[in-house]
């Protein structure tokens, strides 16, 4: 039984992270959790008048989100008639981020799963703010990052990009592995740099790569750096037809790499597919 937490603002781009979801784990037995959070932070700032004029606004804000996540509840239960798929609902009036960060660890999460606004909406913002606050906030649970327009098929493919600089753990892993047995998908590890020649850690770190994933159809890549590692990355996706990248949020890493060239250099990293950040 798979534990999944699908924060909603009942969008297109929350709606689209749900549907791909479903289809992602059709075949396994899971409870989802839609989340919908708001936040009262202003109450704290105001005298008690203001308090109670703005107490009367969160309370038609917490009716509001009960009443749109009834809605998602009956178009899920009539439209979705997978036996193996539960759901529940949760509004909570508290940034989303800390409701989130509750929930994940009351229900004993799996997998968190939110869309992002991705190229279209914000032409400066790496993945759009609920989504960086979420990332920055929740480093213990692996999370599924949808685009907005990805249409989700089949998972075919799914790339690791790594430099090799940090040693791997199995459990860390383990979200990417399950879903990569679960679609009998083919993992393409992603080598960025100059050059390629390592040094004796990474070494010992790609071979203890290739023991956890022993078993596995595993092809190694060498991709030339050029301009930026998201850009090199997006290039590789498009021209290997990847369904999925995975990324490991340790700090000091390849990951803040990419999100350190996003916001110095002005550019955002528009993957095409599915990240799938997976824990330190």
């Amino acid at each position: 039984m798979k534990n999944i937490v699908l924060p909603t603002d009942f969008s297109d781009n929350a709606w689209n992270a749900i549907f791909t979801v479903l289809k992602l784990f059709k075949d396994l037995e899971c409870t989802f959790y839609l989340l919908h959070a708001y936040e009262p932070n202003t109450l704290n700032m105001l005298g008690q008048k203001g308090q109670q004029r703005l107490g009367v606004i969160y309370d038609s804000l917490s009716e509001h989100s009960r009443q749109e996540l009834g809605k998602v509840m009956a178009y899920l239960k009539k439209k979705c008639h997978n036996p193996k798929h539960s759901f529940e609902t949760i509004s909570a009036s508290d940034p989303l981020e800390n409701a989130l960060a509750h929930l994940v660890e009351q229900k004993d999460a799996d997998l968190i799963c939110m869309g992002t606004q991705g190229a279209t909406s914000a032409k400066q913002v790496f993945m759009g703010t609920n989504t960086v606050k979420v990332l920055k906030k929740i480093k213990d649970y692996p999370i599924l990052v949808v685009p907005s327009d990805h249409d989700f098929k089949a998972l075919k493919s799914l790339a690791f990009p790594t430099d090799f600089s940090k040693k791997y753990e199995q459990h860390q892993l383990q979200p990417m592995t399950e879903l990569v047995s679960l679609w009998k998908t083919n993992i393409q590890i992603v080598h960025v740099a100059v050059e390629f020649e390592m040094n004796d850690q990474q070494i010992l770190n790609q071979k203890r790569l290739k023991k956890y994933l022993n078993g596995f159809d595993v092809m190694f890549y060498n991709i030339d750096f050029e301009d930026n590692i998201a850009y090199t990355l997006e290039k590789f996706i498009v021209n290997t037809e990847i369904d999925m990248m995975a990324l490991i949020q340790y700090q000091h890493s390849f990951w803040e790499k990419i999100i350190r060239e996003s916001v110095i250099k002005k550019m955002t990293f528009h993957t095409k597919v599915p990240l799938l950040i997976l824990p330190e």
